[in-house]
């Protein structure tokens, strides 16, 4: 809103700092914070009189979760009221990228909401029924992946390669698609632990800030090697609303977690990260950023598969987050050692810019 005013206005004088993403993004990060933290007191109280018993505790997991009876969820409602609004306030309302990646953060919260609603109303841990709600994230993501893909090409780029490229063709549309659902899912799994989801979120965000406001430039792109796709450089607005709305979420739901952000903020937050990896042309190092995403989603498949192959489990219990617990370390210990690996997993993905 306040850039297409500054560009009707000619940029004169301070608006033409407007003019410029960098400055934008950091205009956003901070009224994404500012309206987090504004909203964020009421919002809990809110929740926390509608829902009554708060989000539904599993006895089957670890004894030190039950302490937690009672935290309202649905803490995502308020990453997406201050993330969209920040955005509203900053963006360029005519970039059809931050567009796509909005609607795929909406959906998947609206999709998110519905699942934690129907816990929160009915006490249990059923939700929307898993196909019914991988089939609504898959309409979400096809229809996000055609919007993106209409401004792209179909090529997968390779990290650590220069101008290596696998052509997809139309199959890209379908592995877009995975690359948006599977982000959000893979968030969804790791969201166990209070602060556990929410930091590595924050750091992967950061990151494709960088990724893509180089890749938007044609400059810096030609000059690292990397794929150039005109108007990326907004995404970076994007992933600083994420920042700054999720820094405002981790001020609650740091531990002892005030609020959880629920499927509705886990959701539609991996599904954001996934839509921006595809729109800059870095899906796969987003599986390198996000790698402790993907560790947490690996978890579960191999202790699903081999349980039901052999009647044994791989984990003590999974997701991973829950294993280290169960070998007696301290949820803490686990969320703090777990934002190492993601500060340590964005550093790697950074060096594929330059590493070719």
């Amino acid at each position: 809103m306040l850039y297409l005013l500054a560009e009707w206005l000619g940029f004169e004088g301070i608006l033409n700092l407007v003019r410029y993403q960098s400055f934008r993004a950091g205009a956003t990060l901070m009224t994404a914070l500012l309206i987090g933290l504004l909203i964020g007191e009421r919002f809990i109280n809110f929740l926390r009189v509608r829902q009554g018993k708060g989000q539904p505790i599993r006895l089957d997991g670890p004894q030190s979760h039950l302490e937690k009876r009672g935290t309202p969820t649905m803490g995502g409602l308020m990453i997406l009221v201050s993330l969209t609004l920040s955005l509203i306030i900053w963006m360029d309302l005519t970039s059809p990228f931050v567009w796509a990646c909005l609607a795929v953060t909406i959906g998947f919260g609206i999709i998110g909401f519905l699942d934690d609603y129907d816990k929160v109303s009915k006490n249990s841990h059923a939700g929307v029924p898993g196909r019914v709600r991988l089939l609504a994230e898959f309409v979400v993501a096809g229809i996000a992946s055609w919007l993106i893909v209409s401004q792209i090409n179909t090529n997968l780029y390779l990290p650590f390669l220069t101008g290596v490229s696998i052509p997809l063709g139309p199959a890209y549309y379908v592995f877009a698609a995975f690359v948006i659902v599977g982000a959000g899912n893979a968030v969804n799994l790791t969201d166990g632990l209070d602060g556990l989801a929410t930091m590595p979120v924050i750091i992967a965000a950061g990151t494709f800030a960088i990724i893509c406001y180089l890749v938007g430039r044609v400059d810096f792109s030609s000059y690292l090697g990397i794929p150039h796709v005109p108007g990326a450089g907004e995404l970076a607005i994007f992933c600083a609303a994420i920042m700054g709305a999720g820094l405002a979420f981790l001020w609650f739901n740091a531990p002892p977690a005030a609020v959880f952000m629920g499927d509705t903020g886990s959701l539609a937050l991996g599904g954001a990260l996934g839509a921006i990896a595809v729109a800059s042309h870095h899906e796969v190092v987003l599986g390198i950023v996000g790698g402790l995403f993907v560790l947490e989603a690996v978890s579960v498949i191999v202790q699903v598969f081999w349980f039901k192959r052999t009647g044994k489990r791989v984990f003590r219990m999974a997701p991973i987050h829950h294993h280290f617990e169960q070998l007696g370390w301290k949820e803490s210990k686990v969320v703090i050692r777990f934002w190492i690996i993601a500060i340590v997993l964005a550093l790697i993905g950074l060096s594929t810019l330059k590493l070719r």
